[in-house]
């Protein structure tokens, strides 16, 4: 739809073609990523460069008009060296998307070139489901947020947006974040208060090493968040079993009911792969939010443990901001299990 420097810098979309269904894109152009927030963040990006492999557009507007604006959004795609298209009929492609499913694709020049094959793709032989992009995307080394005197949230990074940070130091927290690989005791050494699980791109199963470590989280009962990719882990981890949608879940607008409340939520999402209901059964998560549409898995809360996860982004960033209670949430399951420590 919109928001397109914070989608197209989002890393859960690394490896794939984002194709725009609203009709004009680019119209207020691309802001400076050199202008930041109070907590040293880039404030219109959830990374540090765009991480689609290409972008499909339907009218890419000649005309950028904002007072943020410092460059055009055809120029932005150039100096980051992403493939661009437009003029294409990109709600029919949807359509297409829509009946057979996600698929895998190529932007090509001009006829000649349909022979010929790029080192990006591995000579043709590239294959998104199998792909590990944690160290694509992944910090490779700790990093500190927010001030030393507030309680430490460990990020395990496994592609986060700079809104989940945004949104944790928001909530009265600091924190740490660590690679995607890091072993619990790794984790536990900074001694923090809360553990969160980020979202990221690819299918759950390949984070072997974040599986493991989520696994020993849920044992030792800290407080722990998982959102999108994060979400999908912890269920992998307490032995549930996730499977790859015919369609995935992108937009700003998809329909979620919290089964506490009987509330729905309009939700942000971002994922092609998702928790089996079925397997839910025997692990001791609980189904938490559910899919209006398709009565897929959207959250999952542990019956006897401070942990909670949600497949859905409540940091929004584009979207709406209906569920950053999810944060609050979060920060109460810590402050009750500091008081019981206590």
């Amino acid at each position: 739809m919109v928001g397109y420097t914070e989608t197209l810098t989002d890393p859960s979309y690394r490896g794939q073609i984002l194709c725009f269904t609203y009709p004009s894109i680019g119209n207020y152009g691309v802001p400076s990523e050199f202008d930041l927030d109070e907590y040293g963040l880039p404030k219109y990006f959830e990374s540090y460069s765009i991480q689609t492999s290409g972008v499909i557009i339907n009218d890419l507007s000649n005309v950028s008009s904002h007072w943020s604006c410092v460059k055009t959004l055809d120029e932005w795609l150039y100096q980051q060296k992403v493939p661009g298209i437009y003029g294409v009929d990109t709600r029919e492609l949807t359509k297409k998307i829509r009946i057979e499913g996600v698929m895998n694709g190529k932007i090509l020049i001009n006829e000649e070139n349909k022979s010929i094959t790029s080192t990006a793709d591995n000579g043709g032989k590239f294959d998104y489901d199998t792909h590990n992009f944690m160290n694509d995307v992944s910090i490779q080394n700790p990093k500190f947020y927010g001030k030393d005197a507030d309680p430490l949230i460990a990020l395990i990074d496994t592609g986060t947006k700079f809104s989940i940070i945004r949104n944790l130091i928001k909530s009265g927290f600091s924190v740490i974040r660590l690679p995607w690989d890091s072993s619990i005791e790794e984790v536990t050494a900074y001694r923090p208060r809360g553990i969160v699980i980020s979202n990221g791109p690819g299918d759950p199963v390949i984070c072997n090493e974040t599986i493991q470590t989520a696994s020993k989280i849920i044992d030792s009962s800290i407080p722990t968040l998982g959102i999108c990719l994060g979400h999908q882990i912890l269920a992998l981890a307490a032995g549930a079993r996730t499977q790859k949608l015919k369609f995935g879940h992108r937009g700003q607008n998809k329909t979620c009911v919290d089964l506490d409340s009987n509330h729905s939520f309009i939700t942000s999402q971002n994922h092609g792969y998702g928790v089996e209901l079925e397997s839910l059964s025997d692990t001791g998560f609980e189904l938490w939010f559910q899919n209006i549409d398709d009565k897929t898995v959207e959250g999952i809360k542990h019956k006897s443990k401070p942990i909670i996860a949600v497949q859905f982004h409540p940091e929004a960033s584009p979207g709406p901001f209906d569920c950053l209670f999810v944060f609050n949430k979060f920060k109460d399951l810590i402050i009750n299990n500091g008081n019981k420590n206590n």
